[in-house]
């Protein structure tokens, strides 16, 4: 089939180079979302896909809106056979939607029904399920609403941040997403309506969700600080600065420091802090305005007091 692919991250881009390696299938064109402000100076940059596509040599588009008709014109001049996406990042307008004969393929990170939305893996990390996957499925106008072409499962390990997560997703996506193109190819593969059972939303997470409560359990500040890893990153605040939390772990065998929520107890080599079951230990942060460091760094630079909290209170 003719492809026109649509993505934008770097996530997307495992998914982009399996299907030019493909030998069944051509990708004619990439569409990715406009050059975007980044780094210190601010200066305007393409997406991972858009790079990756030029350099494949493919014909990039970057409309400001999908709806705009100049790119809806170019799209039908292409005339795609199917368009798979992955992490475009737009909503797709029905007059795009109607252009190519099989229609959009979205390859979305979850098992559907379940986190339909912009971060399927973060909440899935949040909420603690042990199990995760990916799916593919036909774009609706609805979110993420779809009938469904076909799924692969994951492990949720222990460890895992979003970040993990999301790149192991990534690379096996991929292979499901090509197997997907050439089911639709040769006409073996049929989309099977979701359950209308099951229905999660996973919406975008917003800084202020990032925020660690010291008052939850252990269990939960843990989650939170690998959901929110490495964006938006999870953070506290301390002597009235954002200290962002790169890193921590639960301190089962340190229960007996006996600490208050948000309390701070440093030794040469570990910081814990007290949460509302038993402590966590921090392994990596980043003060506001400077790098990541390791937390016992961080605290010997601060000199930290005792009695000393993480959150509103510091």
């Amino acid at each position: 089939m003719r492809l026109v692919f649509a993505g934008t991250p770097e996530v997307a881009v495992p998914a982009l180079d399996a299907l030019i390696a493909s030998d069944r299938h051509e990708v004619v064109a990439v569409v990715t979302r406009p050059d975007a402000p980044a780094g210190r100076g601010r200066k305007l940059v393409a997406s991972p896909v858009a790079e990756r596509a030029e350099e494949a040599g493919i014909e990039v588009l970057k409309p400001a809106k999908p709806r705009d008709e100049d790119f809806l014109a170019r799209l039908r001049e292409i005339a795609p056979d199917c368009c798979p996406v992955v992490a475009y990042g737009a909503l797709l307008p029905k007059a795009a939607l109607d252009i190519p004969a099989k229609g959009w393929v979205n390859l979305h990170f979850s098992l559907l029904p379940a986190w339909r939305g912009a971060a399927p893996v973060q909440h899935a990390v949040l909420a603690g399920d042990e199990v995760t996957g990916a799916s593919t499925f036909q774009i609706e106008t609805g979110l993420d609403s779809g009938p469904v072409f076909g799924v692969l499962t994951e492990e949720v390990r222990a460890t895992d941040t979003s970040g993990d997560l999301l790149t192991r997703l990534a690379f096996a996506g991929s292979g499901l997403l090509v197997a997907t193109m050439d089911g639709i190819e040769d006409g073996t593969l049929q989309a099977v309506p979701q359950p209308a059972e099951g229905v999660t939303l996973a919406p975008k997470i917003e800084v202020e969700d990032a925020k660690v409560d010291w008052a939850a359990p252990a269990l939960r500040v843990d989650r939170v600080i690998r959901g929110c890893a490495p964006a938006p990153g999870a953070w506290t605040v301390f002597r009235g600065e954002r200290l962002k939390l790169m890193s921590a772990v639960p301190a089962v065998d340190h229960a007996e420091l006996g600490l208050a929520p948000g309390e701070l107890a440093v030794t040469k080599k570990a910081v814990h802090v007290g949460t509302g079951s038993h402590p966590v230990e921090l392994i990596w942060v980043q003060p506001q305005g400077k790098k990541p460091m390791k937390a016992a760094d961080w605290a010997r630079g601060v000199r930290i007091e005792g009695g000393e909290r993480l959150g509103d209170s510091a």
